[in-house]
């Protein structure tokens, strides 16, 4: 009896093993892969995109700090799976060097890397807005070239009827990032 339960041990302990997630290439459509898995940056398509860039636009100051998160849970209405995606925060500064905007410490307000596009270099992202959405959309950045990317912002509308029962707490539902395509980031 003794033998039976250490066998019957043994196995509830290998299949807890071999439960692993199941790891996909990146862009796999998260539709086509079952909850719980992973889609990883396999051929380090993120990489080339890490780091520290620059630009200036109507004569604000944007600073975009590009990381690269491993194992990011997403939650999604239909379905639970971990990927590995580019996160950015930002700081935007007005021509005398005042603070506009600064997600750095936001958790809630960063955009991150939905598909990428090698053989182009470019990578989509979703933005999930400001204070209460405002702004969310598309970004998409293409690689240039070691020091460049060219940025891409196509926001959705938000319409308030009322500001104070649809958005409460912070009230600037204004857009600091760059509206506009082709705009050049230069790595710092």
């Amino acid at each position: 009896m003794k033998n039976i339960k250490t066998i019957m041990a043994l196995a509830l302990f290998i299949s807890f093993i071999n439960c692993k997630a199941q790891t996909y290439p990146l862009n796999t459509d998260y539709e086509n892969i079952p909850s719980y898995s992973y889609t990883k940056d396999l051929d380090n398509e993120l990489n080339p995109y890490i780091g520290t860039y620059k630009a200036i636009y109507q004569g604000n100051e944007t600073t975009l700090y590009i990381t690269k998160v491993e194992h990011m849970l997403k939650e999604r209405t239909t379905k639970t799976y971990y990927m590995d995606a580019l996160v950015i925060r930002y700081t935007v500064k007005n021509s005398s060097g005042i603070t506009l905007q600064d997600t750095q410490s936001n958790i809630d307000n960063k955009f991150y890397s939905i598909r990428t596009f090698p053989q182009d270099n470019i990578v989509g992202m979703y933005y999930p807005g400001t204070n209460c959405g405002v702004g969310y959309g598309s970004v998409f950045l293409s690689k240039i070239n070691a020091t460049q990317l060219s940025w891409t912002y196509r926001p959705e509308g938000r319409i308030f009827v009322n500001k104070d029962e649809e958005c409460p707490g912070n009230q600037d539902t204004k857009v600091y990032l760059p509206v506009t395509e082709g705009l050049i980031f230069t790595k710092q």
